[in-house]
């Protein structure tokens, strides 16, 4: 009998589905920040503050500053790539590729800062972010930044102590904006009455954001400026639709 029971058992273990209790792997980001051009001091910190708010969001973060990262294989393990003052050409033709096959299967981008000093020998990565910097006023200055939504302001306009671009042309109208400066409160800037800071938009496939704030070490403590980065990860990695 008790054979007789140890065989309907086994037999009972055999025909059940097997459960497996492994964890679901999470959306992972990858945050790149080699630079061949002019390196920000602040690039640690921004990493450091970009992974920790990555991983708030449930989203497992590696940083890298090599571009041997960039391959088909190891980019189909990320849902989000962000270049975190990235400058100059950082990757090289089929690195480019690479990134742009990414984007295209459905990937996101988040560019901070240098991002748009990076790639000016790519055209397509200068359409991804959006606008390629032009230049900047000399030092460390104080404005406002405005979010907005379709052109229609959001919410009180906060204070920003941070360096600011001037870009290659107003993104207006190829992305939508979500925050512009106010240049009436300093010297040196060239976009006019219109001058976006932060915006985002649909690309090949794929969806990119992208702000221009991120020089100093101490941005990267400001509340508003975390929350406009973790718009654009949730944006980026299809958690958002407004970034």
């Amino acid at each position: 009998m008790n054979r007789l029971r140890a065989l309907l058992f086994a037999f009972c273990a055999l025909s059940l589905p097997v459960m497996s209790f492994a964890a679901t792997p999470p959306d992972r980001v990858l945050i790149f920040s080699r630079t061949v051009g002019f390196r920000h001091e602040s690039i640690p910190v921004a990493v450091r503050t970009l992974s920790q708010l990555a991983e708030s969001m449930g989203l497992a973060a590696d940083a890298t500053e090599d571009a041997t990262a960039f391959t088909p294989r190891n980019l189909a393990r990320y849902r989000v790539v962000v270049f975190a003052s990235t400058t100059g050409n950082v990757l090289d033709g089929p690195q480019q590729r690479a990134m742009e096959a990414f984007i295209r299967g459905g990937g996101g981008f988040v560019g901070v800062h240098a991002a748009a000093d990076t790639g000016y020998d790519w055209p397509w990565y200068g359409a991804l972010v959006g606008a390629y910097f032009q230049d900047h006023p000399p030092g460390l200055q104080h404005s406002r930044v405005q979010p907005e939504r379709d052109g229609v302001a959001t919410g009180p306009a906060w204070p920003v102590h941070d360096e600011f671009y001037n870009y290659d042309r107003n993104p207006r109208g190829r992305v939508q904006v979500v925050a512009t400066l106010d240049e009436r409160l300093y010297a040196g800037g060239r976009m006019g009455a219109d001058h976006p800071i932060a915006w985002h938009h649909d690309h090949a496939g794929g969806r990119a954001w992208y702000t221009g704030l991120g020089h100093t070490e101490a941005i990267y403590g400001q509340p508003e400026f975390l929350a406009q980065l973790r718009r654009g990860l949730a944006y980026a990695s299809g958690r958002a639709d407004d970034g």
